[in-house]
């Protein structure tokens, strides 16, 4: 269904209208399916909670104003619920509420003995406040943020509630035998001697491959294998440039005609303002033409690395059910279709997490130069994830959490480091002429000011991203600020669950039971917080915390311990099942309506960037012609830029930017032996690109009309 309300034309004509229903129709068929499923057996009660957790979710997901543009999500206000097909949403809601009351009053005398005896009054208040400030984000004024609250949080419980009761609808007899049984099979229901935790086998193969094979049909369907966020263009103009054997571009004819974002436009020479590590992976994907499949595969690789880094800190029933959490992950899932840096961090730092648990355990020195050498990569891609990678792996080879390394092996650890270090000085030296100075804050200075994109805190931090960055400045309420974005966009993207994600992961934390390698993971998310808390920007809503993605491994981790922990709270004989069932469920759940919501509702022509500049030229046969693009640079502009030749004077269409009369002008006057084509962008057409002159003369062009 979601292969077909991405390219059935019907979509494509009204996709605004269409993108809601779509995504409810989606979960009303998955709602069906489990209700007849489950119908001629025992699970009968069972599917029926399912199917009400279900469509649950996915009413209250059409309740969410997200959509294509750069802003968090909220709930539409309390005062438009009740008109038009809001109505019919609080209606369902509202007969949910009624049954889970139902449900749970039946049920509550139990439920009330279990929380009393498994928690001190204190830690059920540190839980229940911070899966409520979770739920929700800042918004003006604030009692908006307040009511949106209450909201949030209730929504959040009764789909708790419901889960549960849907699990516990299952009977005995049906969790000792049958397919519900098979969950020890699998390794889900029980552990494993300690030889055997670390090693990949067929099951974590197939979580893997699970990954690759959901990453790589969004990438298709839903991102349509083009980049929608700056950063990816600037990404993919380097790859380009990497793949064909240089560092940098020529400056193009007409400066204002070709401006690209997070493009430095120097004197003499042209280039991204990132550093070379990932866009020098992303140009193998070049080499092949296919440059959108490298996410993907890593992070079908990331499954497998978590799956073994958690084996070495857990049991194999915490790792497994870790990659199978890892596997399902939205967060994972939507940057794996990106163009984004971030699931090569990841696999860098899970290399080195593993280099030195095994090299502390065997003693051999070369696992440390691996590690050293994954962090050193880590700094070509974000130094500012390295820097935190670098603090983590450091104290642990010094003796911190477990044995410590030989001066050999931290030696070479930090000699395979400083080579990345090297390689970055060097890389800086060629494009900037001073080894210190980055690219970006080469950019960043020039375009916006001095210290304007350093760390650390004062009023010049900042380029005045009102809606993103809502104070002037860097200080101690900008942290709370960035922290509370981030920790709700963790708390909706890292599972999807109608819950909240990080349910469990409070229960390890507040639970006083607390292992060494829970105390590890939680050590590690909180530096990478705590790292990125002295830059000024929280990283957007683009994909989630992505400045924090590196916190996903200790939250699955600590999710997986937290089913574990809950699994020994509840003292019966199915506990553990019935805890992996709804941990299961909740991700099941998601996959079937969250992960096709934010597909379609977000992702799909994110930030109205559209790929079809490439098939136009083909239609309509640009060939060796100058495109005019109409419109603003992003979408517009950048849409088309991605497939211009590094070669401003190719026997190919030319992109150029229709900014003002003076810079076509410009632009006419280098081109003047080229056929002229006007296209209009989409934020002009709101759709495709569409032609509107060509080919013609340059006499034959009409006025630039006025900008939106």
């Amino acid at each position: 269904m979601l292969a077909w309300a991405l390219v059935d034309p019907r979509f494509r004509d009204a996709e605004n209208a269409l993108r809601p229903q779509v995504g409810l129709a989606f979960a009303m068929a998955a709602a069906l399916g489990a209700v007849a499923l489950t119908w001629a057996g025992h699970l009968r009660k069972s599917g029926l909670w399912l199917a009400v957790a279900i469509v649950g979710q996915a009413v209250t997901l059409q309740l969410i104003r997200a959509g294509p543009i750069v802003a968090y999500q909220h709930y539409v206000p309390l005062g438009q619920l009740p008109s038009g097909p809001n109505a019919l949403l609080i209606g369902w809601l509202g007969l949910q509420t009624v049954l889970v009351m139902g449900g749970v009053a039946r049920r509550w005398t139990p439920i009330r003995t279990w929380l009393g005896r498994s928690f001190r009054p204190w830690q059920l208040v540190a839980i229940g406040m911070l899966f409520a400030l979770g739920s929700a984000t800042l918004s003006r004024p604030m009692v908006n943020y307040a009511t949106e609250l209450v909201l949030a949080t209730y929504i959040q419980l009764l789909a708790l509630a419901t889960i549960l009761l849907a699990v516990w609808a299952i009977p005995e007899p049906a969790l000792e035998s049958g397919r519900l049984a098979g969950l020890g099979r699998l390794g889900l229901g029980q552990d494993t001697p300690e030889a055997d935790r670390a090693l990949v086998d067929r099951f974590v193969l197939v979580a893997a491959a699970f990954t690759l094979v959901v990453s790589l049909a969004l990438a298709l369907l839903s991102y349509q294998r083009h980049p929608h966020v700056p950063d990816e263009v600037a990404y993919l103009i380097q790859a380009h440039t990497f793949a064909a054997g240089k560092l940098w571009l020529p400056p193009p004819p007409v400066l204002g005609g070709f401006s690209v974002d997070l493009l430095y436009f120097g004197a003499d020479k042209v280039y991204s303002i990132f550093p070379p590590g990932w866009p020098a992976i992303l140009a193998l994907g070049v080499l092949v033409r296919a440059p959108w499949i490298v996410n993907p595969v890593l992070a079908a690789l990331n499954v497998v690395l978590a799956y073994v880094l958690l084996g070495r800190l857990y049991d194999r029933r915490t790792a497994r059910m870790g990659a199978v959490l890892l596997a399902c992950s939205p967060w994972s899932l939507f940057l794996a279709m990106s163009f984004m840096a971030h699931q090569f961090t990841l696999t860098c730092a899970l290399i080195a997490a593993l280099g030195v648990l095994v090299c502390r355990a065997s003693g051999h020195a070369r696992w440390a130069w691996l590690a050293g050498g994954a962090m050193g990569v880590i700094s070509l891609v974000r130094p500012l994830d390295a820097l935190a990678v670098a603090l983590l792996l450091g104290l642990w080879s010094i003796g911190l959490g477990g044995k410590r390394l030989s001066i050999g092996a931290i030696t070479g650890m930090i000699a395979a480091a400083l080579g990345g270090g090297l390689v970055n000085l060097w890389y800086n030296r060629a494009l900037t002429g001073v080894a210190r100075v980055f690219p970006v804050m080469e950019y960043f200075d020039a375009s916006y000011g001095p210290k304007t994109n350093a760390l650390g805190f004062g009023p010049e931090r900042g380029v005045g991203w009102s809606g993103l960055d809502p104070l002037p400045g860097h200080g101690v309420v900008d942290v709370i600020v960035n922290a509370n974005f981030n920790i709700f966009a963790t708390n909706i993207e890292l599972f999807g669950w109608a819950t909240g994600s990080l349910l469990l992961v409070l229960l390890v934390v507040f639970s006083k039971r607390m292992l060494r390698s829970d105390r590890l993971l939680l050590t590690s998310a909180l530096a990478v917080i705590g790292i990125h808390s002295f830059y000024w920007f929280s990283g957007g809503p683009d994909f989630g915390a992505r400045y924090w993605y590196l916190i996903l491994v200790p939250c699955i981790g600590l999710t997986a311990r937290g089913a574990t922990l809950l699994s020994d709270l509840v003292v019966t004989r199915s506990a553990h099942q019935r805890v992996v069932l709804g941990v299961l469920t909740l991700s099941a759940i998601a996959l079937v309506t969250f992960v096709p919501w934010r597909a379609i509702d977000k992702y799909h022509h994110y930030r109205g960037m559209r790929p079809g500049i490439t098939a136009l030229a083909r239609h309509a046969g640009f060939g060796r012609s100058l495109v005019l693009i109409q419109g603003k640079r992003h979408p517009d502009y950048h849409s088309a830029a991605v497939y211009n030749s590094l070669d401003w004077e190719a026997d190919g269409p030319v992109y150029a930017w229709e900014r003002t009369p003076e810079v076509r002008d410009s632009i006419l006057a280098h081109y003047a032996d080229r056929p002229i084509w006007r296209v209009a962008g989409p934020s002009r057409t709101s759709g495709g690109y569409q032609v509107i002159q060509g080919p013609v003369r340059a006499e034959e062009l009409e006025p630039i009309p006025p900008t939106p």
